[in-house]
This record gives C-alpha cells, structure tokens and sequence, in this order.
C-alpha cells in the first residue's frame, strides 16, 4: 500500500504520523507550530549548517565537494577559467565512466579525459580513470558523509541513503562554487517518506523505487522538494538497497533526499574506512513535513515502467493478466510522442507471454554490490540460452568487481551466458548495448525516456526500454526471455558480505585536492573549444518562436539527445547541431536563420521580414527601437526540462542565438537554472495560445522588468499577416544574482562585469 496525504503533517518520535494539528498535543504532550516543527526535519539541519545567508528561507550555501564525469566537466571547467578561477577550492572529483567508448570520434573522448587529468593537477582535483568507477559509486564510497551536502553536474547526484545531502544540478552551479560563489535558492519544503514493513524475497529496491515514482510524478507531490526517509522500515533495509531507492528519487522530480541514518550505515563507512564519516541522523521528537508518502513494502509487488517514462508503471503481475491492452496503450502513448520509426509493443505478446529480447543491469542504481550477487544467486547453474534474449552486467565500482570476482558472483553470471561488462554508465543514456530495430530491453538503470537505449527513430530505427529490477530481469533471463517477477522463483538469495578494497583506488586515482599545480598546462584536445562569446539583454527584446513543441511534457534528452552526440559536448558549436534533432529537425535551421538576423542588425541592417515586424508593432501604438534591440530565437514548451542536468539542454539552444524559452512550467529547477546561467530569461506563459510557430514576440522593457522583480509584464506576438496581440508574462522567483546575470546575458559575463 502507498498512500500520499493531503497537506503536512507531524512526526512524533520518527514513528507517529499526524495529520491532524489538533490531535497532536495528545501524541506529544505540546502544540508545536508548522514553522517550528520544519526546524526538526534532517533536512533542515544539514541545509543549515551550510548556508550563509543567516536567512534560512533564501539559502545561499557551499557545498563540501563536487563531482562530474566526461560529459560535463570540460565545460564547467572551461566556464570557470573564463570567469577567474585559479584552483578548485573544495574536493573536485572527475569521472570518466560516461563517454569511455573512445572510439567514438576519434580521439576526442579520450582527449577529454586527458584534459580532467591535466586540470586536476593544474587546479587541484580528483581524477578517477575511465571504467574505474561510475560516478555515483564513487561519490558513495569515497565522497559521502552524514550531515554533508555534495553538488554534481549529473542529475542523479543522490547520496541520502548515507546521510549526504545531494543535489544534482546544471554546470553553471558548479562553476559558481569554483570561483567562491553560493549555491542560492529558496529554502525547499520537505516531504517524508514513512517507510514501514519489510520487501517480500525477489522485491528490489528498483521495484520500490519505481512505486514511489508512479505514485508522485505526474501530481508533481515533491516537486523541487527534498525526499526525507523515515520511519520503521528503513531499519529492514540494507544500505545497497537504501542505495538504489535514493538514486531513483531524481526520478520524482524532487530537489535532494536524505535518509535516517543507523548502525547499518555507519557500518558501511567502517568497511570503506572512512568511520569517521558516520553521525546519527534523526528528526526531531517533534517534526512537520509539508506532505507525506506513506509506503508498506510488505505490499510492494516486482514492477515494470513501460516506455517511456519511469513513471509508467504497472506491477508486472498486472501487466501479465492483460497484456495486450497495457501494451497496446503504452505504445500508442508513445507514439504519439515520437518523429519517424514507431514503437510496437503488442507484437512481443505470443506463446503464452510477453517476450523481451536484451536485459541489463548497470550503473549506480543496478550495479550494485547486493544487486549483482542477487542476480549470480538467480542464475547460477541456470542459462540465458541461445535465443534472441541477451544479458549484460556492468558493476558499478572496481572495488565492487574484485569482491565480485573474490565470491564467484561474476564466475555464475558469464556461466549462465550473461556478458560481465567494465563500469559504464552507457546503457543509461543510449551508448552501450543498444538493442536491435524492434527489440524490447528491460533495464535496472535510470532512465527510460524516448531514445535513452541509442535508437533514432528518425532514421528508421526504433527500440523499447522498459526499467525493472535485476532481480526479474535475471528471473526472465532464465526462462529465455519470458516476463517473469523474481516473486515467481523458488531462490535461496545468498547475501554475502562485502570487503571494501580501496588499493585499487590508491594505485590509480589521481588525488590533487589541495595541491594545485600553476604552472601545468591544461591539455587540449582539437575538439575542446571555449564558449562562444554572448550579447548581454537589450531593454527590449525581440523573439522568433522557432520550435513549437505541445507534448506534456519535454525531456534535456529530446532537448539535446544524448548517446553518440555526447562525445561532442565539449566543442559548443559541433555539439549545437544536435539540438531537437530527434524531437524537431527544422529547430536548427530556423534558429540559425534568426541568428543571422541578428548578426544584420548588429552590422546596420534591418531585415525586410524584421522591418514588416517593427511596422505592425508600430501600426498598433506599440513603441520600439530596431536597432537596439536584440533579435534571438525562442522555444515554446508545456514543461519543458524533465530529466538530466546537463546544462548543454539550454547552453546548446543560447550559442544558436537562443534569448529566452517560453513555457507554462518548468519541468525541473535544474533546468530553469540551465537557462538562466546561460542567458534565456525562462518565460512563463498562460495563454501559448496566443503566439504559434513562426511568430514574432516582442518584449518591450524586459531587462528593466527583469532587474526590478516586476512579477507581469505584456508581450506581444506579431503574426505573419501583421496581427499583433498582446498577452501576459511572467518570470517566477528569481534572485538578485540570477536577474543580472540574464541582464549580463550569461554567467560568463556575469563574472567579467562583476
């Protein structure tokens, strides 16, 4: 059973919900308000103890370390040189576990992993070698403590389950902590998640993560907010399996999470030999929450998300009983979202069930110590066979793979026929085993959104994710690829101990944390390029709206897909060409076409289809000033930003001459943010009805209106026969760094002028 409540409510003694102010004095023996109950909250404590405003509603905080892999750190790295940065002034640490197929491109993969290298010694950082661990595997080992607060530029930096409060954000936010700026944001609610009951054997933590997620993401319940996990259940938990819940948590859209912490976590520091790092973390006797989610994992049941959203989903027993429907709904839903090659789910119904065709567990939430001995336990003397169905294992971490190997683990999975793969996070964004044209892939990784497995529909090419637990995945890998919920085995589930063994780690990662090196120069490979230089905002402004976009919902994937294109994100401008090219292949045409206008006007000349724009304006009293204003392109999206940090999703749109997007929410603050540091005022709109693909939007006295906090403001969209109509704007919360950094028309900028 899950249940969300309506409203906050209090925690009495990590055990009590009540929902009911009036009934609390009975529980606790006093009346605690709302604003002094948010003060018990874990979260508000650790939020507290690294902020520095002196104002916990607007926080402006410094994180203990950092960390980025080789998608993104070349360009954080790269705006923080630009705006003055001599070393890094907290733990930086530089993974290389996302663009490690080096083949791709040629040597540019590898030359980035090169300049981390470089950079680590010039400025003092961390360098973790490719395949040496992903990511957040080594942020939990090595990184993490109870009480800290650690910010990465991939958005499932998630360290909660070990009392690390972690935010995954775009790179503008790191590279503000680099050169000694504040992480600044509105203090966030806190929601809890009262964990209660004990998982059945063959329930995984994907399966309890993926409940959580159908239930909250589509009302938005933690929106922004952090996920606080409380309550008996935790304790029936092992920490790999706290692991793997927390990091599927970015999957709600929330902003961080943290869990209680008890002997089993400080357990897990004392085997990474790091005790030290271990505090008790409890609410408050008395603590307020602004909603609860109530979970049972007695009843949690193995489940499935269907493409394409880890919010689709269904439990697999319920998928079973009608799978025609299910899958013919699902298809169809995606479809709809989908240009060129189509989905077609109902064909893997036949003989008797649903038929898969590839499983893969991988990465931080599925490579997990516990995980892959959980599969070995499944498999062992049993056999993928010799059909269409194959299986991949990629542990997360290389301390993990040697234990792995010391047990056997890997020995019973490459037995049964499964491939043992390095540590890569490929799978989980389309650069590593990606099916066949009209193969079906279940996966406990963390993403299933449209083309994450590598697929390009508009090339013909067309394949379904659907994300499950290892444990089910392994079960169907012994049935050939037959649906099957580990529940439905008969398993001795072994659960050996783990060993830590941090050699490795000492033999090969490059520590420089504090001893920075000046004079070592940075090396730059042919694909590494700086930023484009960007306008700052004219007084008034002047849009073309050159992607038109009404799907519910739009991904960072589908705003700039990744895959092979990541091999690109550190040459801006090669990277560009990429933008909505598997949502809309005319947006980079039109964008550059305005662009040009731009660059005309800068040069003296107004356009003739300009001109004709400035006329009707003028025609309808609207005053206005052509050759000051500055002329740029603009999207338009119901909510546009679900999914990755990536800040190339917004950075990729501004150096095409993007100045703002347009919106009627947006998806994540990570995104939001992405396009703020890089320039693009996030315009919200109620009435999208009032401009259409093709129209002009005019926005006069916009940078006067951003930098004095006016909530509303008229715009006007100009259409092609010379109508003009007015409608209203607004730009949300914004703080006083982020409205001149708009003004300046990037952070770049921003740090040069200031």
């Amino acid at each position: 059973m899950i249940k969300l409540y309506n409203g906050g409510v209090y925690l009495v003694d990590g055990t009590k919900i009540v929902d009911d102010p009036a009934a609390l004095p009975g529980v606790c023996g006093r009346s605690v308000t709302p604003e002094e109950g948010r003060k018990g909250t874990m979260a508000y404590g650790i939020l507290k103890s690294h902020n520095l405003s002196g104002d916990m509603d607007n926080l402006q905080m410094k994180f203990d370390s950092l960390t980025s892999h080789d998608i993104t750190y070349v360009g954080i790295i790269q705006t923080a040189r630009a705006s003055g940065m001599t070393k890094f002034p907290m733990p930086y640490v530089l993974t290389n576990c996302h663009n490690s197929l080096c083949a791709v491109g040629g040597t540019i993969n590898e030359d980035d992993h090169m300049f981390a290298l470089s950079a680590a010694h010039k400025y003092g950082g961390i360098y973790v070698p490719t395949n040496m661990a992903v990511i957040h595997s080594y942020n939990r080992e090595m990184m993490s403590g109870c009480g800290r607060m650690i910010l990465g530029s991939d958005s499932h930096t998630r360290y909660g389950a070990l009392g690390t409060l972690a935010v995954g954000e775009g790179g503008g936010e790191l590279a503000k902590q680099l050169v000694g700026r504040t992480y600044d944001v509105a203090r966030p609610g806190v929601v809890a998640i009262y964990l209660d009951g004990k998982p059945q054997a063959g329930v995984g933590p994907q399966d309890v993560a993926l409940t959580i997620i159908g239930a909250v993401y589509a009302n938005g319940y933690v929106k922004n907010k952090v996920m606080e996990f409380v309550g008996p259940g935790v304790a029936n938990l092992p920490i790999e399996y706290r692991n793997g819940i927390d990091v599927m948590t970015t999957e709600t859209t929330c902003w961080s999470s943290i869990w209680v912490t008890d002997q089993k976590t400080s357990d897990y520091f004392a085997v990474h030999g790091r005790p030290e790092a271990y505090k008790e973390l409890r609410p408050a006797d008395v603590a307020y929450y602004d909603g609860c989610v109530y979970v049972d994992l007695s009843t949690v049941e193995c489940t499935i998300a269907l493409p394409m959203h880890p919010s689709y989903t269904y439990t697999i027993r319920e998928l079973k009983e009608n799978p025609r429907d299910i899958l013919y709904a699902c298809q169809e839903k995606a479809n709809s979202q989908i240009t060129g090659a189509k989905l077609d789910l109902v064909s893997k119904v036949h003989d008797g069930g649903i038929w898969v065709d590839q499983g893969l567990v991988a990465g931080c939430s599925g490579g997990t110590f516990d995980n892959v001995c959980a599969v070995a336990d499944i498999l062992r003397g049993n056999s993928c066979g010799n059909g269409t169905f194959k299986m991949s294992v990629y542990p997360g971490s290389m301390p993990a793979y040697l234990q792995l190997l010391k047990n056997g683990a890997l020995t019973d999975i490459a037995s049964a026929g499964a491939i043992i793969r390095e540590c890569f996070c490929g799978p989980c964004f389309g650069a590593g085993d990606t099916p066949a044209n009209g193969e079906f892939s279940i996966r406990h990784t963390t993403r299933n959104f449209p083309n994450r497995e590598g697929s390009k529909p508009g090339e013909g090419q067309m394949a379904g994710v659907a994300l499950m637990d290892a444990r089910s995945i392994a079960a169907t890998a012994i049935n050939g690829g037959k649906l099957t919920a580990a529940t439905e085995l008969d398993v001795n589930y072994t659960t050996p101990k783990y060993f830590f063994d941090k050699g490795v780690y000492d033999k090969r990662v490059y520590n420089g944390y504090g001893k920075p090196e000046p004079e070592h120069e940075l090396k730059m490979g042919p694909n590494i390029k700086d930023w484009p230089q960007q306008p700052a905002l004219s007084e008034d402004l002047l849009l073309k709206v050159v992607s038109y976009i009404t799907d519910p919902v739009t991904t960072t994937d589908e705003l700039i897909p990744s895959g092979e294109t990541s091999s690109y994100r550190s040459n801006p401008l090669r990277l560009a060409e990429f933008t909505l090219s598997r949502k809309d292949p005319q947006y980079v045409g039109r964008a550059k076409a305005v662009h040009a206008l731009e660059l005309e006007r800068e040069n003296g000349t107004v356009n003739g289809e300009v001109s004709r724009v400035y006329s009707a304006l003028t025609a309808a009293g609207v005053a206005n000033d052509p050759a000051a204003t500055v002329i740029g392109s603009t999207i338009y999206a119901n909510k546009p930003g679900d999914g990755s940090a990536r800040e190339q999703a917004a950075s990729c749109q501004r150096v095409l001459g993007a100045a703002a997007n347009l919106a009627k929410e947006y998806a994540t603050k990570r995104y939001r943010s992405n396009c703020i540091n890089w320039g693009m005022a996030p315009l919200l709109v109620k009435d999208a009805e009032a401009f259409a693909l093709e129209d002009y939007v005019f926005i006069p006295g916009l940078r006067t209106a951003i930098l004095e906090g006016t909530p509303q403001f008229t715009a006007y969209a100009v259409k092609p026969d010379g109508t003009v109509k007015p409608f209203s704007v607004s730009l949300g919360q914004l703080t006083p760094d982020e409205r001149q950094i708009i003004a300046d028309g990037c952070l770049i900028n921003y740090y040069r002028n200031h």
